[in-house]
């Protein structure tokens, strides 16, 4: 029941087109992120042709399994899905056509919304793809900025920095980190 769950939540990530991957959405965001966080390391990035961000496809299509421990990654999963609770969305899940409804947002149900979601409808975000995902992704660049700054001078290096961490983070300061880029996300993102 439980992976059967987890599989709904993530199938957007594996449907592909003959234009798009599922996971470009969050890649998409992603860059936004980054280029609205620190424009310094989004800047490098796209010099080393890596504005795509292709190379975080592995943490945000496995939910970043491979780059925590296993405990850490049970942990982290479920922080994800509580914080990110929304009774629109996992009601879309069971029923495609509640897909509809999603921006429609009923301001007596806000109060049990999970903190990221509540936090993002707040501010006038309702995309589907806004996970708190894309912001652990973020997190874990901002741990390696001044690595990837100093030493990648091509996406060769950023995926091998990047793969050097695999079993070595924390998801509690990862998570830490990444709420707090979400509040300047927000609050850069509302001032333009």
């Amino acid at each position: 029941w439980c992976f059967e769950r987890a599989m709904r939540r993530l199938r957007e990530n594996f449907r592909t087109t003959a234009t798009s991957m599922g996971v470009q959405t969050q890649l998409g965001m992603l860059s936004q992120v980054i280029k609205t966080v620190d424009p310094r390391l989004h800047q490098h990035l796209e010099d080393l042709d890596g504005g795509e961000y292709l190379f975080a496809i592995r943490m945000l299509m496995v939910l970043f399994r491979r780059e925590f421990s296993f405990l850490d990654a049970l942990y982290l999963w479920e922080l994800m899905w509580a914080m990110e609770y929304n009774p629109n969305k996992f009601a879309s899940y069971e029923e495609p056509e509640n897909r509809n409804n999603l921006s429609e947002h009923d301001p007596r149900l806000l109060k049990k919304y999970g903190k990221f979601e509540r936090k993002y409808i707040k501010n006038g975000h309702n995309e589907q793809h806004s996970t708190l995902a894309v912001f652990v992704v973020a997190s874990v660049l901002e741990t390696k900025n001044k690595r990837l700054l100093k030493e990648a001078k091509g996406l060769d290096d950023v995926v091998q920095i990047l793969g050097d961490i695999a079993g070595n983070l924390d998801a509690r300061k990862a998570c830490k980190e990444a709420l707090k880029i979400h509040e300047k996300f927000l609050r850069k993102a509302n001032r333009q």
